[in-house]
């Protein structure tokens, strides 16, 4: 029996929010993102008709769209919107997968034999925007990668069926960026070679595609062929993580504790973007050498940045060592956790920074977490008591 997943997909996301509370927002090109040295966060149908795109700078944004507005995100709306719609789905879905925070996948294999797969997927698109006021896109199809290319071609507002019978047909003429795992490097690699849609690419030997990209090579080619048997993972939200470090001595030095609690702050934002987590609350713990236990938490917007990071816990930490005694462990936990990625949360971050970031984890992912750390963290040296707490609800 071939499966039967959906993918779902708000509309527009940051923008929708926004006009939900501010109807003057309608019908006008509308970017949200950061300043001049920012980029686009998102941005409305009406500014892509300039040539608006997510992940441009903004100055190139305005000189493509100069009558545009543009608005700071506001991540704290967004998360409880998208809370709002995650509730509505995952009450009547067997099976649902958030993917991030305004993507979602289900799986209703099996729903057919009592009701129709694509009829009850468009009345629980229509209770999504009853209920939250956001548009919502979506596709039916008999895997996660085909059901979402789908959803992009059909936007705005074109829920879209693809049986079996009819992937090969669909994917053909489409673009190979369209595939969710081909970047631009991967684009321009196949294109010098004359792949540019996904039936060329699709026709190309297996073994061929892995030796020019490597590892990613046979599951490129899976997906141009449209098979993808990766299952829909039933939705579970993290609380939060944390890191804990207990010196073998107990200390008072004051810059060692703080070189040490930017190393942990640097592991842990690497794994918050490595997994696709922003954190609203950061609290920091410490044990005294008498076993005294006091902690401090703060709340954030919604980021993955080190650097805001960093800021916040030296703050607490300041603030909550005051007795000056000796102390045997530190903690930082960072909680409050919703999908999202770094380039999404920077609203006023540069261009540069942003490039940074990404240029380093790429990095860290390739040669190890050690391989480029800042330099005040750089001494950090995690020791056997180390360890990273990871909580599910």
């Amino acid at each position: 029996m071939a499966r039967a997943i959906v993918h779902m997909d708000l509309d527009t996301f940051f923008v929708s929010c926004e006009r939900l509370t501010n109807s003057g927002l309608n019908g006008i090109p509308l970017i949200i993102g950061g300043g001049e040295r920012g980029v686009v966060a998102s941005c409305s149908y009406e500014a892509r008709t300039f040539g608006v795109r997510s992940a441009m700078p903004i100055k190139m944004a305005l000189r493509l769209c100069p009558q545009a507005k543009v608005m700071k995100g506001d991540m704290e709306l967004y998360s409880k919107l998208s809370h709002a719609v995650t509730e509505v789905i995952e009450e009547k879905a067997p099976v649902m997968e958030k993917a991030s925070i305004d993507e979602f996948y289900l799986d209703i294999t099996g729903m057919d034999k009592f009701y129709g797969s694509y009829t009850w997927t468009n009345e629980l698109a229509q209770s999504v925007t009853k209920e939250t006021g956001l548009p919502i896109s979506f596709a039916l199809s008999v895997n996660k990668t085909v059901s979402k290319i789908a959803t992009g071609e059909g936007k705005p507002k074109g829920n879209l069926e693809i049986p079996e019978n009819m992937v090969k047909p669909f994917l053909n003429p489409l673009s190979i960026k369209k595939i969710p795992m081909v970047g631009d490097a991967t684009f321009q690699l196949l294109s010098r070679i004359g792949i540019r849609n996904i039936q060329t690419l699709s026709e190309m030997p297996a073994d061929v595609l892995q030796q020019m990209i490597g590892k990613n090579g046979i599951e490129l080619w899976k997906k141009a062929n449209g098979i993808d048997h990766n299952p829909v993972e039933p939705y579970t939200e993290r609380k939060s993580i944390s890191t804990e470090h207990t010196f073998l001595q107990d200390t008072i030095d004051i810059e060692k504790l703080k070189r040490v609690l930017q190393g942990m702050v640097e592991k842990l934002a690497f794994q918050l973007r490595s997994e696709g987590w922003l954190t609203s609350t950061v609290v920091i713990k410490i044990r005294y050498a008498n076993f005294d236990t006091e902690t401090k938490q703060c709340r954030v917007q919604y980021t993955s940045a080190d650097h805001i990071l960093i800021k916040n816990v030296t703050d607490l930490f300041s603030k909550l060592y005051q007795r000056r005694m000796r102390l045997r462990l530190i903690g930082i936990r960072f909680s409050g956790l919703v999908r999202g990625t770094y380039q999404i949360n920077m609203f006023e971050d540069t261009e540069e920074m942003m490039s940074l970031y990404q240029a380093m984890d790429r990095m860290k992912t390739r040669y190890g977490f050690d391989a480029v750390m800042r330099g005040g963290g750089a001494t950090f040296k995690p020791n056997n008591k180390d360890e990273i707490l990871k909580r599910k609800k």
